[in-house]
């Protein structure tokens, strides 16, 4: 039964499309977990990003930190590999969901006032590529043929 749901989630009968959406999807998405979990590309760091948390009252902020981060940046990198594809992009895709009602939605529509588009336009490849999964160039794709070989 378990490596019957393993090979739902790996399977995938989205071709190659899959790994144009899944690569700039998720680099972007390292990117930004990068910048709350080690300060680069500008960003705050663990600690700025706790702080920044904590006074939108999302508490504990550390640990709202680390669990936003990690879902940006690991499941970034999952998403750049195509492994386990259809997981990770749930996780970043709630991520987006709660970044758009507790930071952005008060803002409106556009990025340029602060607002949730880009959040939203996130959030739909990301649940794009959890309804099609990794495709056929993706880690997944190996995996779910060692599967069915065991």
């Amino acid at each position: 039964m378990q490596s019957s749901l393993l090979n739902r989630v790996l399977t995938s009968k989205a071709g190659a499309a899959a790994l144009i959406l899944r690569v700039p999807v998720g680099l972007i998405l390292m990117a930004h977990g990068a910048q709350k979990l080690f300060g680069w590309f500008g960003g705050n760091g663990l600690a700025g990003t706790a702080g920044w948390l904590s006074s939108m009252g999302m508490e504990p902020g550390y640990l709202m930190a680390i669990l936003a981060g990690s879902a940006e940046f690991f499941g970034g990198l999952a998403l750049v590999l195509g492994l386990l594809t259809r997981p990770a992009a749930l996780v970043a895709a709630f991520t987006m969901l709660v970044a758009i009602f507790s930071v952005h939605i008060s803002n409106g529509l556009f990025a340029s006032d602060g607002g949730y588009e880009y959040a939203l336009t996130l959030m739909v490849a990301l649940l794009a590529l959890a309804v099609q999964g990794g495709g056929a160039i993706s880690m997944d794709k190996v995996l779910s043929k060692n599967l069915g070989r065991a």
